[in-house]
Order: structure tokens, then C-alpha cells, then sequence
């Protein structure tokens, strides 16, 4: 077990981590309202699963509420950047999730001395890797697109949400996913450096090693 599989393995769980805090979070697109009865706040957030705003007019005087509603991926007015949102983001967790426990089994088993095929134990969390970085950056480099452009979108009247905003600006939640997608990219690479399976077919040795995750008896 090296240090930089070590690195590696924390760059990923990390990246990855903050990806799936990022599809949680409402805070993608901030859009800035004026003149709207409803949102006394004059700030509403745009998530993927979520529209909300503080409100103190959908309570008692003196009191303030963060109003939320829910964004179905089925609902003819939600953008395609949220429904490849909601969809990609979520299958970039579960591979992200694979990657993890596929680096932690094989850096276990090279660290016991249970595997011979180096190259292609590392490979394969390193590809997992490199395939969540790729289904998450596609929604976020969407939605960031769709911010920068200034996009609108046409909620339905229960939403309580102006058809567009005075401005918006990139969120939390955009940043937060940029990030753990930069990492997931960054370990993706160190894994699969290490473990580019191209010396295996240098000496000829593909198909006599064990698999990787095969144990020693």
C-alpha cells in the first residue's frame, strides 16, 4: 500500500462526499426578486429537487417561513438541465459509492498481500472515479450555463415564484459540486496511473495473474 493510493482514496471520498451534499442542497441557482408579494425576502434558491424562499406573508405578521416546493422530474415545466440534474447527479453518488468500496477492498487486500495484479486493482476504482467526475460535470457545467445566461423558468402558479428573475448567480450548491467533481477527477487519474493496466500487456503476463480482487489461499 502506497501513500499515493492512500492520497488517492481520500481525494475521491472526499470529491465524493461533497457531491452528494451538493445534490441535496437547494442553493444552485440564487435568483434575486424584486417586487414580489410573496417572497419578502427578495432572494429564492433553485435546487434540483427544490424551489424555496422566506416569505412573511404565508404566516402571521412578525413571523417568517421558508417556503418550499417540490420539483418533480415528471412536471412539463421543470428545464432539461434540472431533470439531467436529478438523474446524473444521483447515479454520479451510487458510482461514486462503488468507487470507494473498489479502492478500500483493494487497497486491503494489496496491503495483506492478497493480490498479485496490481495494475488492475487500481484501475478499476480509478475508472469508477473518472466515470462519476463525468456525470456529475455534465448537469453542473448545464445548470452553470443556464445561471450565466441569465435562463428563466416557467414554475406552475403553486410554486408562488416570478416567471423571472431581476438577476441570479451561481450557488453554493453549484460550487460545492464543482469541487468534489474536480477531486473525484484528480484521484481518478492517480488511481489509474498507477494502475493503467499496459505493463501487463508489455510482458505478456494478461490472463496469468489473478483477477484483482482474486485472494491468495
Amino acid at each position: 500500500m502506497t501513500q499515493t493510493q492512500l492520497c488517492a482514496l481520500w481525494l475521491g471520498c472526499t470529491g465524493w462526499i461533497l457531491t452528494a451534499v451538493a445534490l441535496g442542497l437547494v442553493q444552485w441557482r440564487v435568483w434575486v426578486v424584486k417586487d414580489h408579494k410573496a417572497i419578502s425576502s427578495g432572494v429564492a434558491w433553485v435546487g434540483l429537487w427544490r424551489a424555496c424562499f422566506n416569505s412573511h406573508t404565508q404566516v402571521s405578521p412578525g413571523f417568517v417561513v421558508t417556503h418550499c416546493s417540490y420539483i418533480s422530474l415528471l412536471e412539463a415545466s421543470t428545464p432539461p438541465e434540472i431533470v439531467a440534474g436529478q438523474v446524473l447527479m444521483l447515479l454520479s453518488v451510487l458510482v461514486g459509492l462503488l468507487a470507494n468500496s473498489s479502492g478500500v477492498y483493494a487497497l486491503r487486500n494489496v496491503h495483506f498481500g492478497l493480490q498479485k495484479n496490481l495494475p488492475t486493482c487500481f484501475f478499476i476504482p480509478g475508472a469508477m472515479f473518472l466515470s462519476a467526475s463525468g456525470l456529475s460535470l455534465l448537469p453542473l457545467t448545464w445548470n452553470l450555463s443556464s445561471v450565466v445566461t441569465n435562463q428563466t423558468i416557467g414554475f406552475p402558479p403553486a410554486f408562488k415564484m416570478p416567471q423571472a428573475p431581476h438577476s441570479q448567480h451561481v450557488g453554493c450548491g453549484i460550487t460545492m459540486g464543482m469541487a468534489g467533481t474536480v477531486l473525484m477527477i484528480v484521484s481518478g487519474i492517480m488511481f489509474c496511473r498507477y494502475g493503467s493496466p499496459i505493463p501487463s500487456l508489455r510482458d505478456g503476463s494478461v490472463g496469468k495473474d489473478n483477477p484483482c480482487f482474486d485472494e491468495i489461499s
